[in-house]
């Protein structure tokens, strides 16, 4: 697979509707069963993965630290939008943040490697953390930054050959 932009990416959140994490195609299953709302004027969409944290240990013996992989952490997307206060994937990210209830998320990539081929999905569940305006100087546009603190493994969909 070629290497391609962020340009054309998308992003959805769901409801709180609990997700089987019991296996992976059972959750893809049910992620994809969801009716989704699309966020709009994304502008930035942050960065997504596990990260372990660095568990240390040090030996008296040869006066070394030991580094070992400890939790797992996908992180914390910072989206940035531009502020439509009628868009409705906006609108649910605000409701969402006045709640402490786990939402899900979906993140859908332009980058298909042809014609013949879907795109990639990533599929999560978070907390909407923050609803930031920024507001700037006078030329700025206003945007929005919301904090989505990732609290499930990140599920990805790779591209798959759609031809019959």
């Amino acid at each position: 697979m070629a290497i391609t932009t962020a340009t054309g990416a998308k992003y959805f959140i769901g409801g709180t509707t609990s997700i089987d994490y019991t296996s992976d195609a059972t959750a893809i299953e049910d992620f994809e069963a969801l009716t989704w709302v699309p966020i709009g004027e994304v502008e930035d969409g942050g960065e997504i993965g596990d990260e372990s944290a660095d568990v240390t240990f040090q030996s008296l013996s040869d006066g070394r630290v030991r580094h070992l992989k400890g939790a797992r952490d996908a992180g914390t997307i910072s989206l940035v939008v531009g502020d439509d206060p009628l868009d409705p994937g906006q609108i649910a990210l605000r409701a969402a943040e006045q709640t402490k209830f786990l939402y899900n998320f979906k993140v859908e990539y332009e980058d298909a490697p042809s014609a013949d081929f879907s795109n990639s999905v990533d599929y999560f569940r978070g907390l909407v953390m923050s609803a930031r305006k920024q507001i700037g100087a006078g030329d700025n546009v206003l945007r929005r930054t919301f904090a989505i603190g990732i609290n499930t493994e990140i599920l990805t969909v790779e591209p798959a050959d759609t031809t019959p």
